[in-house]
C-alpha cells in the first residue's frame, strides 16, 4: 500500500511513499484539510542524500503505532528542501529560534490555521535514546499541549511570528560601507577559516572565497591570509573529504582532521570547490594536488553526474549496499577499504607506497575500514596512480581510461537489482536544480579559463544551454527539471547563481572562444546578452522596491509562506543577495548601464546593518562590497586577454577591444572613471593592481 507521495517527482518524497503514515505533499489541499479538521500540521523537511533523514524514514516513519497516532491526530506533510528552499528557510529559522540549533530532518508542528510552528526538532528515535524522547511520546505530548494549552499556543505563535517578521524586514540600513567595514568583516571571516574546532569540518566555500580576496591587500591582520587559504585548499584536496580514487568531494568530514567524511556528494559543494581551487591556482598557489583534484572531479562529473541532455545531477547518497541481499544500505560502503582488500589487490610495492602516502592501517580509521587521506601535497608517483587505478576498477568494473560513463542507480531497487560490474553504487538523485548547476558551471568556467581547458568549458556550455533551452515555462524561469520536465518557479538563488554562471561563461569564452576548436561554442557576447535577459526577469519578479534586495520567491508564487524572506546569510551555498549584488556590479561594468550600479548600491544599503553587526553571517555580502568598492573593467586586445583572465583579479571583468588607440595595449576603468591608456603590459598590470586595491 503506497501513500500520496508515490506520484511525486521528488526522489526524497518517493522514498517515503511506502510509509504507513498518510503523507501529503505541501499543497493547498493539505493546508485546507488541516484547517477544516482543526488538526495540527506535522511538517517534515529533508533531502534525498541526508543520512539521518533516511534513518528516520526507516525507523519512526515506518512504525505502525506511530503512523496510526499520526494519521488520527495530525496532518503529516513532507517537503523536499531542494524543491522548496523558501519553505525550508522559514521553518529552519523558527526551529533555531525555538531550540538554538537546526539540521535535517527538520520536523516542526504547525498550527492548522496560520501554519505557525509551536514545537520542533530534528531526528526523533522510535524509542527513547541519545537523550531524546521516543517519537510516539512526542506526538502524544504535542497533541495534548495543543488541545489543553490554547493560551500558551497563541502566545507562542505570536512570539514566533513577530520574530520572523522582524527578521525578514531587517532594520533600516544605515551603516556606511567603507574600507573599515570590509576589513573588519574579512578579518572575522578569515578567522572562521583559520580556526580549529573539535567538531565536523565543512568546506565553507563562501568564507574561503572571501578570505582569498584579502590576499591582495596589505591588511594589518593577525592572519596570514595566503597561508590560511592555502591550508583550506590542502584540507580539501588531500583530506578524506575528497574521493582520491575517483574524484569528487563529499559533503563534510565528521571530525576536525578532515579524515572521515559524511559520504554523500553534493553538486553544489563540488562546483564551489572547483572554482576555489582554480582561483588558488590563479593567485599563484600552484599546488599539483589542486590541479589533480579539479581534473579528477571533472572526470567524476562527466562519468557519473552528467545527463545525456547536458545538465548535472543533484547528488549521490552516502549509503550503499554491499550485497543485493541486504535490507538497509551501509554508510560509505562504496568508498572504503579493508586492509585485507588492499593486500589482495595491490603489489607489495604499491601497498607500501599507498601506506606512505595515505592514512592506511590494519585497524582502519572508519569502523575497521580505511578512508584514504593523503599525508603530503605534491604530485603522486606512478606507482600510487597505478594502485589507485586498481581500486577504481574494483568499484567500477573497469579502468579509469575505459569507464567514461557510469549509469546512475536512481533508487535502492535499481541499485540492488542491476548487475553492476563492480561494487553496488550509491543512489544518485538525478533531478536538475538550476542553482546547483549554475555553481558547477561557474566552477568549470573558471577552471577552463585558468588552465586553458576547452573540455571544461564545453561541459559548462552544455549545461548552460540546457537551462536556457528547457527551463522557461510561460516566460518564467523554472528551478527544477525531472527527466525533461521543468517544475517549480525559480527562486532567488536560481536567478542569482545562473546570472553569475552566464557572466563567468562570458569571461571564459573571451579566453577560449577564439581557437579553431571552439568555433562551435557560443561567443562571449551571447552569454552577456543572456545574463541581461535573466537579470531583467529577476528584477521584475523578485526585487523588493520597498526594502531593496531580492526576495527568495516571487510574489505570485509565495502565497503559502508565512513571510517573504530575502536571503543574505551564507550556508553551504552562498546567499542569493550577495551573489546578485556582485553580478549587478559586473553588469554595470560590461554594459555601462548605471541602473545596475544604483540597484547594487540600494541592495548593499538594505543589508548594511547586518554586514556591520554580524559580518560572520554574510561573507558573500562582503564579497559584493569588494566588487562595489574595487570594480575594474579591463579592455584589451585578444592576444593579451587570456593572460589577464587566467590571473586572480577578483573584482575585474575583461572585454576585448579591437580599436585601441595607436600604441595603447589596454584601458583600465573603475566604473565611473578611466585611467591613463596603458602603453605597455607593465603599465597595464600596474594599473590593474592599483585599481584592485584602491583605498
Amino acid at each position: 500500500m503506497v501513500n500520496r507521495l508515490a506520484q511525486s517527482q521528488s526522489l526524497y518524497l518517493r522514498k517515503h511513499s511506502e510509509n504507513p503514515i498518510d503523507w501529503w505533499p505541501w499543497c493547498d489541499e493539505a493546508l485546507e484539510t488541516a484547517r477544516s479538521e482543526n488538526k495540527p500540521i506535522f511538517l517534515s523537511i529533508g533531502y534525498s542524500s541526508c543520512h539521518w533523514c533516511t534513518v528516520m524514514e526507516g525507523e519512526a516513519f515506518s512504525d505502525r503505532a506511530i503512523a496510526q497516532y499520526m494519521n488520527s491526530h495530525f496532518i503529516p506533510i513532507k517537503v523536499d528542501r531542494e524543491e522548496r528552499p523558501d519553505i525550508d528557510s522559514i521553518y529552519m529559522q523558527t526551529l533555531q529560534m525555538m531550540t538554538g540549533q537546526g539540521g535535517w530532518p527538520l520536523n516542526v508542528f504547525l498550527t492548522p490555521d496560520e501554519r505557525i510552528p509551536f514545537y520542533g526538532g530534528t531526528y526523533f528515535p522510535v524509542e527513547p535514546r541519545y537523550g531524546r524522547p521516543g517519537f510516539l511520546e512526542v506526538l502524544q505530548a504535542i497533541r495534548r499541549f495543543y488541545d489543553t494549552e490554547k493560551g500558551k499556543v497563541e502566545a507562542f505563535k505570536a512570539e514566533i511570528l513577530e520574530n520572523l517578521q522582524q527578521s525578514a524586514a531587517l532594520s533600516a540600513g544605515t551603516a556606511e560601507l567603507n574600507r573599515e567595514i570590509f576589513q573588519k568583516g574579512w578579518e572575522l571571516n578569515t578567522g572562521i577559516i583559520a580556526g580549529s574546532n573539535p567538531g565536523p569540518s565543512f568546506p565553507m566555500m563562501p568564507y574561503a572565497e572571501l578570505a582569498l580576496r584579502g590576499t591582495r591587500f596589505n591588511f594589518d591582520s593577525k592572519y596570514d591570509s595566503k597561508q590560511v587559504c592555502t591550508q583550506r585548499g590542502l584540507d580539501l584536496a588531500l583530506g578524506g573529504i575528497y574521493d582520491h580514487v575517483a574524484g569528487g568531494f563529499h559533503r563534510y568530514t565528521v571530525d576536525a582532521t578532515w579524515t572521515v567524511p559524511h559520504f554523500e556528494k553534493m553538486l553544489y559543494d563540488n562546483g564551489q570547490i572547483v572554482e576555489y581551487l582554480a582561483n588558488l591556482w590563479s593567485a599563484g598557489i600552484q599546488e599539483p594536488a589542486f590541479e589533480s583534484a579539479i581534473a579528477r572531479t571533472v572526470e567524476w562529473l562527466k562519468r557519473e553526474m552528467t545527463a545525456t541532455a547536458g545538465y548535472f545531477y543533484a547528488a549521490q547518497d552516502a549509503d550503499s549496499f554491499n550485497t543485493s541481499e541486504e535490507v538497509e544500505p551501509e554508510e560509505g560502503a562504496f568508498y572504503v577499504w579493508t586492509y585485507s582488500e588492499l593486500e589482495q589487490l595491490l603489489t607489495d610495492e604499491e601497498l607500501t607506497e599507498i601506506k606512505a602516502q595515505f592514512t592506511v592501517s590494519r585497524a582502519g580509521n572508519f569502523e575497521g575500514k580505511n578512508v584514504l587521506q593523503r599525508h603530503q601535497p605534491g604530485k603522486l608517483s606512478a606507482t600510487v596512480e597505478t594502485a589507485l587505478a586498481k581500486l577504481f576498477a574494483v568499484r567500477y568494473g573497469g579502468n579509469p581510461d575505459t569507464v567514461k560513463t557510469f549509469p546512475p542507480a536512481r533508487n535502492n531497487q535499481e541499485a540492488k537489482n542491476e548487475s553492476w560490474p563492480g561494487r553496488i553504487p550509491a543512489v544518485t538523485d538525478t533531478k536538475m536544480i538550476a542553482a546547483w548547476n549554475s555553481l558547477m558551471i561557474s566552477g568549470l568556467a573558471r577552471a577552463a579559463a585558468v588552465f586553458g581547458n576547452l573540455d571544461y568549458l564545453e561541459l559548462a556550455v552544455n549545461a548552460a544551454n540546457f537551462i536556457l533551452d528547457n527551463q522557461w515555462q510561460n516566460g518564467r524561469f523554472q528551478r527544477l527539471n525531472y527527466d525533461g520536465q521543468s517544475a517549480v518557479a525559480a527562486q532567488s538563488e536560481d536567478y542569482a547563481l545562473f546570472v553569475k554562471a552566464l557572466l563567468d561563461l562570458h569571461q571564459a569564452s573571451l579566453t577560449l572562444g577564439n581557437g579553431e576548436e571552439a568555433k562551435q561554442l557560443p561567443n562571449s557576447q551571447f552569454w552577456l546578452e543572456k545574463a541581461v535577459q535573466v537579470q531583467d526577469e529577476f528584477d521584475e519578479f523578485l526585487w523588493s522596491v520597498e526594502l531593496g534586495g531580492y526576495y527568495n520567491a516571487a510574489k505570485d508564487v509565495s502565497g503559502d509562506l508565512l513571510v517573504r524572506e530575502r536571503s543574505y546569510i551564507d550556508n553551504a551555498t552562498p546567499a542569493a543577495n550577495g551573489i546578485a549584488i556582485a553580478s549587478l556590479v559586473r553588469l554595470a561594468l560590461l554594459g555601462q548601464n548605471l541602473e545596475y550600479l544604483d540597484r547594487a548600491e540600494q541592495a548593499l544599503q538594505a543589508f548594511s546593518s547586518i554586514v556591520r553587526d554580524a559580518p560572520q553571517a554574510c561573507p558573500s555580502l562582503l564579497s559584493a562590497i569588494d566588487w562595489y568598492q574595487h570594480s575594474t573593467l579591463i579592455r584589451t586586445s585578444p592576444d593579451l586577454i587570456s593572460g589577464l583572465i587566467s590571473q586572480y583579479y577578483p573584482t575585474a571583468v575583461c572585454q576585448i577591444e579591437v580599436d585601441l588607440p595607436e600604441g595603447v595595449v589596454g584601458l583600465v576603468c573603475e566604473c565611473l572613471t578611466c585611467k591613463e591608456p596603458a602603453k605597455s603590459q607593465e603599465m597595464l598590470l600596474a594599473e590593474i593592481l592599483q585599481s584592485q586595491t584602491r583605498g
